[in-house]
């Protein structure tokens, strides 16, 4: 009954959708012409050099996601949703990145981090080394690691800072500092006997080790970080908490005596201990929560780390787009994804495009979709407006390749008008029984702005996108050009680069 109401509805408001201004042709003639003469002033290209680089990361947000997600904020904000803008959407520079790993059609997470941090691609679940390293072999390692943009940014004395909505230790952010032969080696206590005898590391362990002198540090994961059995802080009742170090080392403290004398190292678990800071007196800070949704958007709102050298960027990351999409979420995954626009925007205005090259991008997509000939302003997590011609059963717009959503009732497709399919823990059906959900294999959206955001553009793989922003940015290897490159002509706003990477895993 309930699926028949949302399909009658559908069809009696279906003429009422065309607001009134779009059914005049000269509301789109000079919606096109304002777009002409927003594209003609980008021939006056930016060429100042970038003193702050900014990366999101969508964890799997592919193109489908990106328009879902459009749509979903144009319905939250009481529109229609396809007329909606996301903050990403109004970068001027638009390219695609190829996301297959060098042994992958459809790549993973570790691959793909590898090529966009460090500008190689590499094998499926390796990470910060070379496509000639073996996933579990730790003896292929030696000699095959490559460095990120972070450490190219480091080594050029800039403030460096890893934000993400998942464990620090997880494939998209360690990336930046970690070289690992399996993705999964999050602390000594995931490695295989072979691969400790073999003198390989640890990713948290690298993450202490590698590059010291991390500005910001902010995720969850922090079991990682402390030895065996060692009870969570904050669940100190549940085994599955507990640290997992075999070494016995507490890695948070090791994280502070590595800090030079006379510097100020914060470590905090918890909201009420990062809002208690006194930012402009901190210059290193770690954040580790069990689930790392705490407001690190109040970073920088007072100097704090990264203060010291620049402005630092206050935003949050979304990188559990992909955990939903993983689950047949779909309704958490766009959310998610919102939420990572809404730390664009805020990033946006707290910034300048004359010295701030911001670029948003996925690692990869998911074999999520919507269709089903929706009416305009059909809710997103709605009902197609029409039954199924082969087994007369209503269906809704968002539907996935594959994942856990395939169920059958009865030797027949589930009836989605007896669940509840606007919840958010429902799991839309899928063609193919999986109990997790996969990647996708085509090529994710690069958006820029900022100085040299044009390199961005057309069709690039995906390991390319560093070295354009570290061209931009004058660290790394392609420097020769710096010298004579144009400054800028208005009052830069942040007097060092901060390179923050926010990364969604």
């Amino acid at each position: 009954m309930k699926a028949l109401f949302v399909l009658l509805l559908a069809q009696l408001c279906s003429a009422s959708l065309v607001p009134e201004r779009e059914k005049d042709p000269e509301y789109w003639r000079r919606q096109a012409q304002e777009t002409l003469r927003n594209a003609l002033r980008l021939q006056r290209l930016n060429q100042n050099v970038a003193k702050n680089l900014i990366l999101f990361l969508g964890d799997g947000m592919g193109v489908s996601t990106v328009t879902a997600a459009r749509i979903l904020k144009g319905q939250l904000q009481h529109g229609q949703g396809e007329e909606s803008l996301l903050e990403m959407d109004k970068f001027p520079f638009v390219a695609l990145a190829k996301t297959y790993n060098t042994n992958a059609q459809v790549p993973d997470s570790a691959g793909t981090a590898t090529a966009y941090l460090c500008g190689v691609k590499a094998n499926e679940g390796t990470l910060g080394v070379s496509a000639g390293v073996t996933r579990d072999r730790c003896n292929t390692t030696k000699g095959q690691e490559v460095t990120s943009i972070l450490r190219w940014a480091k080594e050029a004395g800039k403030a460096v800072g890893i934000v993400t909505t998942t464990r620090v230790t997880h494939a998209t952010p360690s990336a930046a500092y970690a070289h690992s032969a399996n993705r999964d080696w999050y602390s000594d206590g995931e490695m295989p006997p072979d691969a400790l005898e073999g003198g390989c590391k640890d990713i948290a362990r690298q993450l202490v080790e590698n590059i010291p002198e991390i500005e910001v540090i902010l995720g969850g994961g922090r079991k990682y970080m402390y030895p065996k059995n060692v009870t969570d802080v904050e669940y100190p009742h549940e085994e599955k908490h507990r640290g997992t170090r075999l070494d016995g080392r507490n890695l948070v403290q090791a994280w502070k005596e590595a800090k030079p004398n006379g510097k100020v190292a914060e470590y905090v678990w918890n909201r009420r201990e990062l809002l208690a800071l006194n930012l402009s007196r901190v210059d290193f800070l770690l954040g580790e929560s069990l689930h790392p949704r705490v407001p690190w958007h109040q970073l920088g709102a007072s100097g704090g780390p990264l203060g010291g050298k620049c402005r630092a960027v206050p935003c949050s990351a979304g990188g559990r787009i992909d955990h939903g999409h993983h689950e047949g979420k779909a309704k958490q995954a766009l959310h998610e994804a919102v939420e990572l626009d809404r730390a664009i925007g805020l990033a946006t205005r707290l910034t300048s495009t004359q010295d701030t090259l911001s670029v948003v991008t996925a690692d990869h997509s998911h074999v999520f979709t919507f269709g089903g000939y929706t009416p305009r302003g059909n809710p997103i997590f709605g009902l197609a407006p029409m039954q199924s011609d082969v087994d007369r059963k209503p269906f809704t717009s968002i539907l996935y390749g594959n994942g856990p959503g395939y169920k059958i009732v009865a030797g027949e497709r589930e009836n989605v008008s007896a669940v509840d399919f606007a919840h958010a823990d429902y799991q839309a059906q899928s063609a193919v029984p999986l109990r997790q959900e996969t990647h996708g294999g085509e090529d994710v959206a690069v958006f820029a702005s900022g100085p040299m955001a044009h390199l961005l553009h057309g069709v690039h793989e995906q390991n390319y996108i560093p070295h354009a922003m570290a061209y931009a940015a004058c660290i790394g290897s392609n420097r020769g050009h710096c010298n004579a490159a144009p400054r800028p002509t208005t009052p830069l706003l942040l007097p060092v680069l901060g390179l923050l990477l926010l990364l969604l895993c």
